[in-house]
């Protein structure tokens, strides 16, 4: 089961369920901050994983994306962010 590097990202009306997603997020992440998760994921787990979260929200006030990185792909970033970080960790990771 390969892993590869994904970003999920929130925007979530309701504090309870904001919580609840959050809480499902820090069993997978690898680092984050507030409403955005870089995890490695499976395809598969990253299946299992949005089904479970799109239960948490409401759909009709909710938000929320799964996106795939790709190592070559550009990434664009501002602030102090290390945009390579991400990287570094999944090849420390193996």
């Amino acid at each position: 089961m390969r892993r590869r590097p994904a970003i999920i990202a929130y925007d979530i009306s309701n504090p309870l369920r904001r919580r609840r997603v959050h809480r499902k997020l820090l069993q997978w992440r690898i680092d984050g901050q507030k409403s955005v998760h870089e995890c490695l994921l499976a395809p598969r787990e990253a299946h299992e994983l949005y089904l479970q979260l799109g239960e948490l929200i409401d759909p009709e006030r909710d938000r929320l994306l799964l996106a795939w990185l790709t190592p070559n792909a550009p990434v664009e970033a501002r602030g102090s962010g290390d945009r390579a970080s991400l990287f570094r960790r999944i090849a420390r990771i193996g």
